[in-house]
């Protein structure tokens, strides 16, 4: 969170895995309750309905102002931020993303959401806030997350920002991004992990458990028998084979360009690529499109103020 004059920015990354502020990470699930639920630690309660926070897999959705349920995770992360610095109100700005070629489309309308009251009041984890929504900034993903670097990037370069949902693939000249080579596609972590699930069943006739597979992809391995982490090895690195074939269709040369890779994704390419590494690097900060935006936001406003002056 950065403070500009009386408001407060406030950066959010609206995964589809997980939500991201510069600060806090947590799941992108949501279940509401008309009545209060048995378990409430982790609960937000907005316009007279209860929301368990963490509960579920939200399912894609490639526009996110269709339901409420982004609305109510927008307040946490504004709740968990102001917790870090000891407030409970406040002006705030939103500064948020959308997938790169989506922002000119769907800019408007989720700024609209976001900003459906100007004033709000709920309670997250027994905690009551009052926050006065003054603007909402949206910015375009991937490039929120190297944008305060820019000016280290030399030569040609492509940005591979790989979430749950989707992969934002971005060129870049001298660390200025090239409008019509900027492409978005459904081809995100979650869609590794259903190709595993699909395929481990077909190979072996048994479920194999969300958990177990997310581990292996993080990390590269789980306590599974050798034999079952062979299939899931096996599936992610034809996986991140086709991430890689995508890429060059987009213009990658691993020869004259470096790659520059972020998101929950990152840990795909890390641990099964079969490559040569030696030109990618990797933005292992998961906060690092929600501080972006922050950045993104301030210098706006600061150039806004300068402007009027």
């Amino acid at each position: 969170m950065k403070t500009f004059n009386d408001f407060k920015i406030i950066g959010i990354d609206h995964g589809y895995g997980n939500i991201k502020t510069a600060n806090h990470c947590f799941q992108t699930g949501i279940i509401g309750y008309d009545s209060e639920p048995l378990f409430t630690k982790d609960m937000l309660v907005y316009d007279g309905r209860y929301y368990l926070i963490g509960e579920g897999h939200k399912e894609f959705v490639a526009e996110k102002h269709t339901d409420n349920d982004y609305y109510c995770l927008t307040l946490v992360a504004i709740a968990k931020e102001l917790k870090t610095e000891g407030l409970t109100e406040a002006d705030v700005v939103i500064a948020a993303g959308l997938p790169l070629t989506w922002t000119s489309g769907q800019k408007k309308e989720f700024a609209d959401y976001l900003m459906q009251r100007e004033t709000v009041e709920f309670v997250y984890q027994h905690t009551a806030y009052r926050v006065n929504i003054k603007d909402v900034k949206i910015y375009p993903q991937g490039y929120s997350a190297i944008v305060s670097h820019k000016s280290e990037l030399k030569g040609l370069n492509m940005l591979a920002d790989i979430g749950n949902g989707t992969m934002n693939t971005l060129y870049l000249v001298n660390g200025r991004p090239q409008s019509g080579q900027m492409y978005t596609e459904k081809f995100g972590t979650y869609q590794c992990t259903l190709a595993i699930r699909e395929g481990f069943m077909r190979q072996t006739r048994r479920e194999l458990n969300d958990y177990l597979i997310d581990e292996v992809l993080r990390t590269g391995s789980a306590d599974i028998p050798q034999a079952d982490l062979d299939i899931i090895t096996r599936i992610a690195e034809e996986y991140v084979a086709d991430i890689f074939r995508r890429l060059r269709e987009h213009g990658y040369d691993q020869n004259t360009m470096k790659l520059y890779v972020c998101g929950g994704g990152g840990c795909l390419v890390k641990n099964f690529y079969k490559g040569n590494p030696e030109r990618i690097s990797f933005i292992d900060d998961i906060c690092a499109a929600a501080k972006g935006y922050e950045y993104l936001a301030l210098v706006y406003l600061k150039a806004e103020q300068e402007n009027e002056g």
